[in-house]
């Protein structure tokens, strides 16, 4: 059995615990926050400490599962490795590109495994998305998007994710990770525009922003993102995937919500073009929802201990696509194309 650690309880901390606490092949041993949380039925039982640290050096999980907030996300994992624990780190991976390769370079010399919170690779949808993306041929090109309406709750975990991070970081991270995943390529440049939309935000920050990515082989991707009750919810869902040789793209129903966490990883209808055929459209009515992903992740942590699986490409993957996402922050910040 595993004997996990879980810091940060927010909705992805408490979702993650949840999966371990459900999922035979874990034990939890303890729960970490630095203030006070209103926890479900089901956790309710685990001690909560305020201080990582001395959880960790008190408690030796085998696991320390980290989801704080961005800045602390690269610390808590490379502590956690030399303690001897391996880890799952929600993404991103670090707040700057050092620093994540801090942590997959702390992998390789402790032999921990290290996985990144990439919900999106355990969903079945996007796997076959990728798949016929791959099938298809390249270059491609890449229009990814996802923009939320925020209000109330929400709109206040934005705005404290936007004390360290902008929206085209925090989820752009993931499609840009699809992305790499379909082309193969390295990133060559990176152009990014952004604009602070409230005065409830730093006045350094932006809550929305877009950017271009170029890759070697010549793909080309767009990204969007942006959070708040200015947001508009007309066409804030787009994910195509363009190439000589068709096309393929997640179809989202019209009564799909942007604020709306399953909206981030539901599907409802992917449709495969195909240059001189018929399109092709199949159902994923009875996909997973976001708990259920969770769940899965978690699986996939544990087979990655118990099977030894090599996580060299995956952590590659990570400090790729966040080295992309936080050139495009430089670029917005700069106004200049960044060359990567």
């Amino acid at each position: 059995m595993i004997r996990v650690l879980v810091a940060g309880l927010g909705n992805m901390g408490r979702s993650h615990a949840l999966a371990y606490h459900a999922d035979p092949a874990f034990e939890i041993v303890g729960l970490v926050n630095r203030s006070p949380v209103d926890l479900p039925e089901e956790l309710r039982a685990y001690p909560v400490s305020a201080d990582y640290a001395e959880a960790l050096a008190r408690l030796k999980p085998d696991l320390v599962c980290v989801a704080t907030y961005s800045d602390s996300h690269a610390e808590f994992a490379v502590a956690a490795m030399q303690a001897g624990a391996h880890v799952f780190v929600e993404k991103p991976l670090a707040t700057t590109v050092a620093d994540a390769a801090r942590v997959a370079e702390t992998a390789a010399r402790t032999g921990r495994k290290c996985v990144v919170g990439y919900i999106l690779r355990h969903h079945p949808s996007w796997q076959r998305l990728i798949a016929e993306a791959r099938a298809l041929g390249g270059p491609y090109v890449f229009r990814l998007n996802l923009n939320q309406q925020s209000s109330g709750p929400t709109w206040e975990v934005h705005k404290a994710l936007m004390q360290t991070t902008p929206p085209i970081v925090d989820c752009g991270v993931h499609y840009v990770d699809v992305m790499c995943q379909i082309t193969d390529a390295r990133a060559r440049e990176v152009r990014g525009m952004g604009l602070r939309l409230s005065d409830e935000i730093a006045p350094d920050m932006y809550n929305y922003g877009h950017f271009q990515v170029l890759f070697e082989d010549g793909s080309l991707g767009w990204y969007e993102a942006g959070w708040g009750p200015m947001m508009s919810d007309t066409a804030f869902f787009v994910k195509d995937v363009v190439s000589p040789n068709g096309a393929v793209s997640i179809r989202m129903p019209e009564t799909a919500k942007s604020d709306d966490i399953d909206t981030h990883t539901k599907t409802s209808a992917l449709r495969i073009h195909r240059n001189g055929q018929p399109d092709e459209n199949l159902s994923m009515a009875d996909e997973p929802g976001h708990q259920e992903l969770c769940n899965r992740e978690a699986a996939y942590v544990a087979r990655a201990i118990q099977d030894d699986l090599d996580l060299t490409r995956h952590l590659s993957d990570a400090v790729q696509s966040l080295a992309i996402c936080l050139a495009a922050d430089e670029s917005v910040r700069s106004g200049l194309p960044v060359k990567l």
